[in-house]
């Protein structure tokens, strides 16, 4: 025998079981404890997930308007004079992509009205406003992309992106 049992006072298998018989259903407990705290972190663990990937979606949507505004401006660019002619200004918001024709204008903006379709969605739109810089031969164009931004935290049914360059 263990010294341990003989300062007890106990002897033999009845003091082991005696024991464990008293401490009976804790362990039991603390796990339903643990199990409960667990869940609760792993919900609040899916939720700050599902917010990241709104969140995340909204940046890749700004970052690709922004891609687009550049895009068109170095279309425009490229056929400068017709440009500054204000030959790429749209009415309005462009929201369908216009029938292609042979001009380069048609086809320019017929691509890139498809481009911002295809990858921030079919409400996605687009503008395009050149004005004369006083006492120059330059325009100051904007060109503006708007979406619709909803999903994302604190987002707008009509988010838009502004950007101006001079050509």
């Amino acid at each position: 025998m263990s010294s341990s049992r003989r300062r007890a006072g106990r002897s033999g298998p009845r003091a082991v079981y005696k024991c464990r018989a008293d401490s009976s259903g804790v362990g039991l407990i603390e796990v339903l404890i643990a199990i409960l705290v667990m869940g609760i972190g792993l919900l609040g663990i899916a939720a700050m997930q599902a917010t990241a990937l709104r969140n995340s979606q909204s940046s890749l949507e700004r970052s690709q308007a922004v891609i687009h505004s550049y895009g068109i401006l170095d279309a425009m660019r490229a056929n400068l004079p017709v440009a500054r002619a204000g030959g790429y200004n749209t009415p309005g918001f462009v929201c369908v992509p216009p029938a292609t024709d042979t001009t380069l204008v048609a086809a320019d903006h017929a691509r890139w009205i498809k481009a911002i379709e295809d990858s921030m969605g079919e409400d996605a739109c687009g503008r395009i406003q050149c004005l004369p810089i006083v006492n120059s031969e330059s325009r100051s164009c904007t060109v503006t992309v708007r979406w619709n931004d909803a999903r994302a935290t604190e987002g707008s049914d009509e988010q838009q992106i502004q950007t101006v360059s001079r050509l």
